[in-house]
């Protein structure tokens, strides 16, 4: 959804991969239903995403080790579950290009699990996670739990990428546990084209946060704002 509506309103949108070149891919089961044909993507993301996968920029991503912070205007770091995320959660060189791009003060928005990598992600002159002293938002526990609960007997963990929950890592990283907002309760009802009220975002400075796919639409606006189009 960020792809689609930034690519539209003429922004140059490019990717990186941990080691690039080789065009990525979705997890099949998001694609084609989770379990039972549910759980998964709608047909418009679904729609979208076949239509990135003949983007040049998407067909042959940059790594992250030649990724130059300056020559960007803004940062997304997108979401996702699974064990097979941790390449990507847990990369100490992604880090470094991280915390290289958000010294710039410029756009950085975190969605889902994606928010991981900011609150792992520390300072150099403080020791503390870049997170400290900021409002977020992330995947919500009571989601993350019910997906696992209605998922395990079929697929495992596969809907728990870390023993711990994502919103108690985050939590963690903060300053102060009340800077961490999960918003209203939802579970299926996700924001559209035209309607924002089951959406959420957290905006603090530079920075903005959403929870989960349902919040795609409103998350991927709020970033474009900020990049002056």
């Amino acid at each position: 959804m960020p792809w689609q509506l930034l690519t539209r309103l003429g922004h140059d949108v490019r990717f990186a991969t941990e080691r690039g070149g080789e065009t990525p891919a979705a997890d099949r089961r998001l694609l084609d239903g989770v379990i039972f044909g549910r759980l998964g993507a709608a047909a418009e993301p679904k729609a979208f995403y076949a239509e990135m996968q003949s983007d040049d920029a998407f067909r042959a991503p940059m790594s992250w080790a030649d990724v130059s912070a300056d020559e960007f205007d803004g940062l997304i770091l997108p979401g996702g579950h699974a064990p097979r995320m941790r390449q990507y959660l847990g990369s100490d060189e992604l880090r470094t290009k991280v915390a290289e791009f958000w010294s710039l003060g410029r756009p950085v928005g975190a969605i889902c699990h994606g928010v991981l990598v900011l609150a792992r992600t520390h300072d150099a002159a403080t020791g503390r996670s870049l997170l400290y002293g900021r409002r977020t938002t992330c995947l919500p526990k009571y989601m993350e739990r019910s997906a696992f609960v209605a998922t395990a007997w079929r697929l495992g963990r596969y809907y728990r990428t870390y023993p711990e929950y994502v919103e108690d890592e985050v939590r963690d990283a903060l300053r102060d546990p009340a800077d961490f907002e999960r918003g209203r309760r939802v579970l299926s009802k996700r924001g559209t084209a035209t309607d924002d009220a089951p959406a959420f975002c957290v905006e603090d400075g530079n920075y903005i946060s959403a929870r989960w796919p349902g919040d795609a639409y409103l998350f991927a606006r709020r970033f474009a704002s900020r990049l002056g189009r």
